[in-house]
C-alpha cells in the first residue's frame, strides 16, 4: 500500500481509530493485523518470507541468550538465513547474468539463461537489516532477548516503517510497544503536520521533478548539454524530496501513535563535507553499516591503511545493498574514494585555506564547501540514476557540452529544448525546491511545527489549505512509488 494512495488516506485514519479506542492490551494485535494487511496489499504471498525472517530471528535470539557456548554458531546461522534471502531474491539474477556475461565474452553463448522470474519483495533489504540488528545486539550483550513473540514480530511488521525504513535498532522501538500511549491533541496534531510536510516533498516536489529525470535518464542519447545537469540537479532534490517525504510520513504516522522513530534525514545537502553529508543522509542505514560492519572491521582504531580499506569496503558493500547492478556498486565506491581522499588531503586543504586566506572568510568558505559537496554528490547520483554504466559514462561526458554557446546566446544548443515540459511546471519545479529549501533553512532557527502551532487560527489553517492543495494540484492519476521501495 502506498502512502500517497486513496487506500492508505482510508487505512491510516481507520487504524489510528481503532488504535486510541481499543484497550492497550489489543493494540499490538491490532498494529500486527494492520501492518500484514498493508504489506498483503503489494504482493500478499511475500508476506510468508517476512514472517519467515521473524521466527528465524525470534528464535535465535532465545537461544543465543540461553545457550551462551552456542551462541556464536546461532548468530552465523541467523545472519546466513537473512543474508541467505536477500542472495536470492535480490542479487541471484545479478550473479548469473554477470556470469552469463562473462561466460559470452569468453566461450560464447553460455548453456544456461542470463536470469530467473524472481520478484524482489518489497522492502526486504530493510527489515532483514532490522531483524539482523535485533540478533546481533542480543548476541553482544546489549539488548535482552525478546520474550513475547507478538512484541517482536511487531518490531519488524511495524507498517510506517515496515516497507522502506528507518531501519531501527531493537533499544529504540522493542520497549515502546509496552508503554500506554494515551491520546494526545499536541502529538497528533505535531505528527500530521509532519505527515502532511512528507506528502509535500514526495507529490508536489518529488514527483514533479520525475517527469524531467525520467525523460533525461531514460533516452540519455537523445540530450546534451544543460539537459544533463539540469536533470542531475533535479535527480538530486527528487530523490532527496522522495526519500526524506517518505521517512517523514513514517514519523508522523507513527507519532500519531505514540511511538517515536528516529531521525533519517537532517538537511543532507548542506553539508560542508562527504563524511557531514553521511552524517546527514539516510541516517539510519549509515550509522547501521558503521556500528554492524565498519566498527567491528576494526574502524579508525587501525593504522591508516588498514582504515581506508574499512572505509572503502563499507561504502562498497552500502552501494551493493541499494541495488543488484554495477552502477550501484560504482556509486558506493565512488562516495568511499571521495570519503578516503577527503581525509588524505584534510592538512593540504586546511594549508591551502590560509594561503588563499579562506579561513579568514567564513562565509564564503563555507559556501565553497557547500557547493564543493553537492557538486561531487551529483556526480555520484548519476551512476545511481542512470539504468548502465554506459549511460553513466556518456552523460558525464557530456556534461559540459554546449556551456559556451550560452554566451552567445545559442540556448538551443543546451539541449533544454528537446525535454517535453511546459514553462509552467518548470516553474513549479524550481518553485517546490525553493519552498523545501526556505522551510528547512527556517527549520535551523527552530522548529517549523511549533511555530506554526504558534500562530493564529487563521493562519494555521492557511497554511494547511495551501499545502494540501498544492499536494491535490500537483497529484497524478496513478501514485507515484517511492523510488526506495525497489530496495
Amino acid at each position: 500500500m502506498l502512502f500517497n494512495s486513496v487506500s492508505f488516506l482510508i487505512f491510516f485514519p481507520l487504524v489510528t481509530f481503532l488504535y486510541f479506542a481499543l484497550p492497550h492490551r489489543a493494540r499490538a494485535y491490532l498494529l500486527i493485523a494492520a501492518s500484514c494487511v498493508f504489506y498483503c496489499a503489494f504482493i500478499p504471498a511475500y508476506l510468508l518470507i517476512i514472517l519467515a525472517v521473524i521466527v528465524i530471528d525470534y528464535a535465535a535470539g532465545r537461544l543465543i541468550e540461553a545457550l551462551p557456548r552456542w551462541k556464536k554458531p546461532l548468530l552465523i546461522a541467523s545472519l546466513c538465513a537473512n543474508i541467505g534471502l536477500l542472495a536470492w531474491f535480490k542479487y541471484f539474477n545479478f550473479a548469473l547474468s554477470t556470469l552469463w556475461s562473462v561466460w559470452f565474452a569468453v566461450a560464447g553463448p553460455p548453456p544456461f539463461a542470463s536470469h530467473l522470474d524472481i520478484i524482489l519483495p518489497i522492502g526486504l533489504s530493510f527489515h532483514t537489516f532490522q531483524s539482523m540488528a535485533y540478533t546481533l545486539e542480543v548476541y553482544w550483550g546489549r539488548q535482552k532477548a525478546e520474550r513475547n513473540f507478538v512484541i517482536y514480530a511487531l518490531y519488524v511488521l511495524f507498517y510506517p516503517q515496515l516497507v522502506a525504513g528507518p531501519i531501527e535498532r531493537p533499544q529504540n522501538l522493542l520497549h515502546q510497544f509496552r508503554e500506554q500511549h494515551p491520546f494526545s491533541y499536541d502529538r497528533v496534531t505535531s505528527g500530521l503536520k509532519l505527515m502532511l510536510w512528507g506528502f509535500f516533498k514526495k507529490v508536489a516536489v518529488a514527483d514533479r521533478l520525475a517527469v524531467v529525470v525520467n525523460q533525461v535518464y531514460g533516452a540519455p542519447h537523445a540530450f546534451h548539454g544543460l539537459a544533463f545537469s539540469m536533470a542531475t540537479v533535479f535527480f538530486a532534490f527528487q530523490i532527496y524530496c522522495d526519500f526524506s517525504g517518505y521517512s517523514d510520513i513514517a514519523l508522523g504516522a507513527a507519532q500519531v501513535m505514540g511511538i517515536k522513530l528516529m531521525q533519517n534525514f537532517n538537511r543532507p545537502y548542506s553539508a560542508r563535507s562527504i563524511a557531514e553529508f553521511w552524517k546527514r543522509w539516510h541516517i539510519s542505514l549509515s550509522t547501521w553499516f558503521r556500528d554492524y560492519l565498519y566498527i567491528p572491521l576494526g574502524g579508525n582504531r587501525v593504522p591508516r591503511p588498514r582504515w581506508y580499506f574499512n572505509l572503502f569496503v563499507t561504502f562498497l558493500i552500502s552501494g551493493l545493498w541499494h541495488g543488484a547492478n554495477w552502477t550501484y556498486v560504482v556509486w558506493g565506491a565512488l562516495n568511499g574514494v571521495y570519503l578516503i581522499v577527503e581525509i588524505a588531503t584534510a592538512r593540504w586543504r586546511v594549508h591551502m585555506g590560509r594561503a588563499l586566506g579562506l579561513d579568514q572568510r567564513e562565509t564564503l568558505c563555507g559556501v565553497l564547501q557547500v557547493l564543493t559537496t553537492f557538486s561531487l554528490t551529483c556526480v555520484a547520483w548519476v551512476f545511481f540514476r542512470a539504468q548502465s554504466l554506459g549511460d553513466a559514462t556518456f552523460i558525464l561526458r557530456h556534461f559540459g557540452d554546449g556551456w559556451v554557446d550560452l554566451f552567445w546566446g545559442h540556448w538551443g544548443l543546451l539541449g533544454l529544448d528537446q525535454i517535453r515540459y511546459p514553462l509552467q511546471e518548470w516553474c513549479y519545479c524550481v518553485a517546490g525546491i525553493a519552498i523545501m529549501e526556505g522551510i528547512q533553512g527556517m527549520q535551523r532557527i527552530g522548529s517549523m511545527r511549533r511555530w506554526v502551532a504558534s500562530q493564529p487560527v487563521a493562519v494555521r489553517w492557511t497554511l494547511y489549505y495551501a499545502a494540501v492543495m498544492s499536494i491535490v494540484l500537483s497529484g497524478t492519476a496513478t501514485p507515484q512509488q517511492f523510488i526506495y521501495f525497489q530496495f
